[in-house]
């Protein structure tokens, strides 16, 4: 074979090319077939007040990620005031006794580090990351909001308007959240998961001072809290710290651990229709119910993630090459399996058509590949991919410290063990053919489901539908929050 051209590379160029290439192949195989070996591990212990602690070291340069989890979210709200877990959130950068109204962020900036925080159905968490030296400072910070926020009248009234627009800017403008918005309210009967984490607006507008602060006191405590610090930092330095600062904070021994309404057995799919004039084509969506990494039987919720990463993520998926390439019924789909939760996970499907193509054409066409999975299931290949797929996500994310922070305190929030977590590889690589079939046979179960369709409606107002902006892909309903 002859090569021409002036970009083409000498001999031994191509050879060290090849023998580089050769050498990446050979490290990503041996990170993919052994991927708890090549993670970072986690060392956890408890303060005196029943605070957690975990500590996952990485000495590359002198910085630090320092999180702190408080196990209540959203699903923890009182009846009549949804939204407000996601408030308090707002409110923890207000002020205390020693840092003045919107100073803590600023205080941060200023030793050169950035910060935010976030809410969830389960969770709350703040983290900042800073360098190594200036972690006493931050720690100190957060444990003096822990115990001694004080807000002001003026203060949480001004931060309901933002967390007002927010809702508005995020959710009332964006037709594909409002649908995802009311799908879950359809889908989840009883339990608190059906309410939206930003809150319902009427709701929200009637926020106060008495309602964040008591929620405040009731749940954010060092025994209703985990600690997680990532970075260039050894445990013994962390405890030492975290004694001097958190140990300091005492026990709230009213905390009140959360009780939640159990789930109903589903036992009739449910449809919902959205027509908005913003929405810039029609698209099919559906949620089934389904078990969390906590709530699952052994291997189960492994086995979910696995088929659905096969069944509908990405351009290899099974959805995919049926509707979009072979039948040519949708200009794009998706889906996933949502296992993070405490007390149960969801499995989603998306779909968009193809101009002149109805949505019953393409719910059809996924009907018949979820049937084709649930009577004969997946292929080796198949599986075998997705597995590859999924353990060199773990380990690429395992080099970034703000992702083994989210990690690690994301699942021992929720109720996971620090075991459960370094062990979730080697669970994945067990994975039959039989567990992915049984999973699917199970969990895709229309009965278990909502299907909403988003519909385009011709405004009566021509200039209603240009105010906002067309979206047809669901909008994942797991968090609010991250202060802007």
């Amino acid at each position: 074979m002859t090569i021409r051209g002036p970009s083409v590379p000498t001999l031994p160029l191509l050879r060290s090319f090849i023998a580089t290439l050769l050498g990446t192949l050979m490290l990503a195989t041996a990170l993919m077939t052994e991927p708890a070996q090549a993670t970072p591990k986690a060392t956890e212990f408890t303060l005196a007040n029943g605070m957690k602690v975990v500590v996952v070291e990485d000495h590359r340069a002198p910085v630090v990620t320092h999180m702190v989890w408080y196990r209540v979210g959203a699903a923890d709200e009182p009846p009549g005031v949804s939204g407000i877990a996601h408030f308090l959130e707002h409110l923890m950068f207000k002020s205390t006794d020693t840092i003045p109204n919107g100073e803590f962020s600023k205080i941060v900036s200023r030793l050169g580090g950035q910060d935010n925080a976030f809410t969830g159905q389960d969770v709350t968490a703040y983290f900042q990351r800073i360098a190594k030296d200036r972690l006493p400072t931050v720690m100190a910070m957060e444990a003096d909001r822990m115990v001694n926020l004080r807000l002001e009248e003026k203060e949480v009234l001004t931060e309901r308007n933002v967390i007002l627009e927010e809702r508005r800017s995020r959710t009332e403008n964006n037709p594909s959240a409002l649908l995802g918005e009311q799908m879950d309210a359809m889908l989840y009967l009883s339990h608190p998961y059906g309410l939206p984490v930003i809150g319902w607006e009427h709701e929200m507008a009637a926020l106060s001072r008495e309602d964040a602060m008591a929620f405040y006191k009731r749940f954010y405590a060092p025994n209703n809290a985990i600690l997680v610090v990532t970075g260039d930092v050894f445990p013994d330095e962390v405890r030492k710290l975290a004694e001097a600062t958190y140990g300091k904070v005492p026990a709230n021994p009213d905390v009140k651990m959360r009780g939640r309404p159990m789930e109903p057995p589903h036992r009739a799919a449910r449809r919902i229709e959205l027509k908005d004039p913003r929405a810039g084509r029609p698209s099919f969506h559906r949620s089934y119910y389904a078990p969390s990494y906590v709530t699952a039987e052994p291997g189960e919720a492994e086995a979910l993630d696995l088929l659905m990463k096969v069944v509908a993520s990405g351009s290899t998926s099974r959805i995919y090459r049926s509707l979009v390439v072979a039948d040519k019924l949708a200009a794009s789909t998706g889906g996933w399996y949502s296992g993070s939760a405490r007390d149960s996970g969801k499995i989603t499907v998306y779909a968009v058509p193809v101009d002149g193509v109805s949505l019953a054409a393409v719910e059809a066409g996924i009907d018949k590949v979820l049937d084709t999975v649930r009577r004969e299931g997946i292929t080796a290949a198949e599986l075998e991919r997705a597995k590859k797929s999924y353990l060199a996500e773990y380990v690429y994310e395992s080099d970034n410290q703000a992702s083994l922070a989210r990690r690690y305190g994301w699942s021992l929030t929720v109720g996971r063990t620090v075991k459960d977590i370094e062990e979730w590889p080697d669970r994945i690589a067990k994975v039959t053919l039989e567990d992915v079939q049984k999973a699917a046979a199970k969990h895709l179960d229309i009965r278990r489901s909502v299907t909403g369709t988003l519909i385009p409606e011709k405004p009566d107002d021509p200039t209603a539908a240009a105010a906002a902006p067309a979206n047809s892909a669901p909008v994942p309903a797991a968090r609010a929050g991250g202060r802007t």
